[in-house]
């Protein structure tokens, strides 16, 4: 069963109040289905850096989102995650605040995951920045999760079947 690293920005949509922004709005229904859906097609696997993000901003929303989350088997940290990370940082890959976005990264390839799934289309999904994410993951000797979004994950076919 292939692994999917879930990222902080998709509980947060499935978890948010409706948005009045029809972009948030569509990401949140994405999400949503993708999760009732398809996630049981895949072993999901997060970090400590998500539960930490998790539990902040409304409590009630971060009691929900830590209910998510609940019983989603942890990537192990150590220290060639912080070494991965520190990398995509000293090469300027990030801005200087998105040190967990590249922490989320490096769990995804240390813990060898297959996918990184992620809303976070500044620092993860970026198709600007990937190429140079991937040169750093080469230089370690770290497989390239695949990096995209729910959206990208959702299977017509597999909904028509569900359904």
């Amino acid at each position: 069963m292939q692994t999917v690293y879930i990222e902080t920005s998709v509980v947060s949509f499935l978890r948010e109040n409706p948005s009045a922004s029809p972009e948030s709005l569509e990401r949140q229904l994405i999400t949503r289905n993708w999760w009732s859906l398809q996630r049981r097609r895949y072993e999901l696997v997060t970090s400590q850096y998500v539960l930490d993000e998790a539990t902040m901003g409304s409590a009630a929303l971060a009691s929900e989102r830590l209910n998510h989350l609940a019983g989603i088997p942890l990537v192990v940290l150590n220290e060639r995650i912080d070494v991965v990370a520190a990398q995509i940082m000293a090469r300027a890959i990030l801005p200087p605040d998105a040190i967990v976005d590249a922490l989320h990264i490096a769990c995804a390839a240390v813990g060898r995951l297959d996918y990184l799934s992620t809303w976070n289309c500044s620092h993860i999904a970026n198709p600007m920045i990937l190429p140079r994410v991937f040169r750093t993951l080469d230089d370690f000797e770290l497989p390239f999760p695949v990096i995209c979004t729910p959206k990208d994950m959702l299977d017509e076919q597999g909904d028509e079947e569900t359904n």
